[in-house]
């Protein structure tokens, strides 16, 4: 990894955070705001948990909000891992090339996270290891991704969440992100690609890629996200959310058929007993730098906060959110901070809720 971020920086990138290791940006950048699509961003502030043996599957399958079981080769699956008060303590990408199971997660979580899991190895034939050391990670957005990527990969991954390996690593479609954050769902979808590789085919590609996509900063992967509508959980939100409340199982993170799991029965009795009353839903807001965790305030209760930022990053003028908040809420104005702060403009998602809870931002 130290060789990958040496050679990220005499190629351009600037101010790499010691903590995070996130990029804030590259020389030359034609634009001071992140991109909504054809870039490329390494993805340094990303950790990789690896897990083998023979029983690493039924492990993660024990311990997470999705079935690991019958996780395919040619599938990438989100999933969470919850407090047995079925508070989310991690959100997840996870995958399997060969015999190994990836997760993939916040850099700042990862260390605390490999942990706990560890603890509850006990005698299960399973090993937790750091991959992010020997495993590079790209993140690529928008057809000029797609048309790039064809040379290390002749069949891309045909639809979000399916997967490709080849001598070149292995390719993921992720969730379709969109434009802006007020696009109607299915118009100008920008596909999003997760590329992990070696540091020496990671290197000898950086070149071709910049050629034909703009390189990012760890900015312009979070707003894809965030208009994506796909929840990351960090520091400051841990143990806040049950998955529901940041639409995780709308967004295929929980699957509800599996066996048990922590937190499972809040879970379960969260999504069957009675109408949801908490939603993530996006927003745009003329303010900057906002940290996930900031409380946001509806006039109609102006001493109680409603929800909270989930996720944010940097647009023109202001911010693109992902915001938790009481449906209810959604009828008054609502302010960021505090009551006197600045106005959120809530859109629509670019996915499907139950109809029962499905707020209505035409």
């Amino acid at each position: 990894m130290q060789s990958w971020l040496t050679f990220l920086k005499d190629h351009g990138a600037l101010e790499v955070d010691p903590q995070t290791r996130a990029i804030s940006g590259f020389a030359g950048a034609i634009a001071v705001t992140p991109p909504s699509t054809d870039f490329v961003v390494p993805l340094t502030a990303f950790g990789l948990i690896a897990a083998n043996g023979a029983e690493a599957a039924t492990f993660l399958h024990n311990q997470l909000t999705n079935d690991v079981e019958n996780l395919g080769t040619d599938e990438v699956r989100l999933a969470g891992y919850c407090t047995p008060k079925g508070r989310l303590l991690a959100t997840f990408l996870l995958w399997k090339t060969g015999d190994t199971i990836y997760l993939q997660l916040p850099l700042e979580l990862q260390a605390t996270i490999q942990k706990r899991l560890q603890m509850f190895i006990m005698r299960a034939k399973a090993t937790l290891t750091d991959a992010d050391q020997q495993t590079i990670q790209l993140g690529l957005a928008g057809s000029a991704a797609s048309a790039a990527l064809s040379t290390w990969f002749p069949v891309l991954p045909a639809a979000p969440h399916a997967k490709v390996d080849s001598a070149a690593g292995s390719l993921m479609r992720l969730a379709d992100s969109r434009r802006s954050s007020d696009a109607a769902p299915g118009v100008e979808d920008v596909p999003l690609y997760l590329w992990t590789t070696d540091g020496a085919t990671a290197q000898a590609a950086w070149p071709t890629l910049i050629a034909r996509l703009q390189p990012a900063s760890a900015a312009a992967w979070q707003l894809a996200q965030v208009r994506a509508g796909i929840a990351s959980i960090t520091a400051a939100t841990q143990e806040k959310f049950v998955p529901q409340m940041v639409n995780f199982e709308a967004v295929g993170g929980v699957n509800f058929q599996k066996g048990c799991y922590p937190g499972q029965e809040i879970v379960a009795r969260s999504q069957y007993l009675g109408k949801l009353k908490r939603r993530m839903m996006p927003a745009t807001v003329a303010a900057e730098a906002i940290a996930p965790g900031t409380e946001v305030f509806a006039e109609t209760d102006p001493d109680q906060a409603c929800g909270m930022v989930v996720n944010a990053a940097p647009v023109p003028g202001g911010s693109d959110c992902l915001v938790e908040i009481k449906l209810a809420a959604l009828e008054s104005p609502v302010h960021l901070g505090t009551i006197d702060g600045p106005l959120l403009q809530f859109h629509a998602l670019p996915y499907v809720l139950g109809d029962a809870d499905r707020p209505d931002l035409r």
